[in-house]
């Protein structure tokens, strides 16, 4: 790593945003998922020259609209009114999944409920009785995309990590996840190896302590 990123204090909701928004390639095309990952749109500057897409049918989508800039009829896929930015097309729900199947996107920011060691994701189910499923295009974009990160809080309200030795969750997708985002550290993840990029408010040696996987730094 040739700039250390970690910081004393762990990072808030805008910061992961930003953080990713960051390490977002020059020109890449990406799919922002619902919940946290939305809010990377508002971090990506127009040198990136990134190019966002949203399942419900748009290319080209701009930051999240406020006040007098709202449409009731410009969403993305969770129903926050978004800006368009000059070029943005429309198409199908069906051309939309094709181009997330197809490969032809570079970069997915997902949201989880857990991360194994070895990339699994699981966010679109918890298992627990009554809980709704809310696959969406999930499955479709952690494998079509050719590269899938998480943004996600490390620990659940009981303090038991996210990153998991292996799923208890449903699975949306195996071996697909190579980068995750929390509040407490950034993670690389290949070939079964958790590696710590940076830390943030704890130390690594903390973060090994009350992780249940084996860590790397970075």
């Amino acid at each position: 790593m040739s700039e250390d990123l970690s910081t004393d204090a762990a990072l808030g909701r805008d910061d992961m945003a930003r953080l990713v928004a960051a390490d977002i390639a020059p020109g890449a095309f990406v799919n922002l998922g619902i919940g946290q990952p939305t809010n990377v749109s508002n971090f990506l500057t127009a040198e990136q020259d990134v190019t966002l897409h949203t399942e419900n049918g748009m290319l080209g989508m701009g930051p999240e609209a406020t006040g007098d800039l709202i449409d009731a009829d410009l969403i993305n896929a969770g129903k926050i009114p978004v800006t368009e930015l000059p070029g943005a097309s429309y198409f199908h729900h069906a051309d939309s999944f094709a181009m997330m199947r197809g490969g032809h996107l570079d970069v997915c920011v997902l949201g989880a409920f857990q991360v194994s060691r070895g990339g699994d994701l699981a966010n679109w189910h918890t298992g627990a009785p009554g809980a709704i499923p809310a696959v969406g295009g999930a499955m479709d974009l952690a494998i079509g995309a050719k590269a899938t990160w998480v943004m996600m809080g490390l620990f659940a309200k009981d303090g038991s990590s996210k990153l998991v030795e292996a799923l208890t969750y449903p699975a949306t997708g195996l071996g697909c996840v190579s980068r995750i985002y929390t509040e407490s550290a950034v993670f690389l993840l290949g070939d079964g190896t958790v590696r710590v990029r940076s830390t943030h408010g704890i130390t690594f040696d903390e973060l090994a302590e009350r992780l249940p996987v084996p860590l790397e730094r970075a």
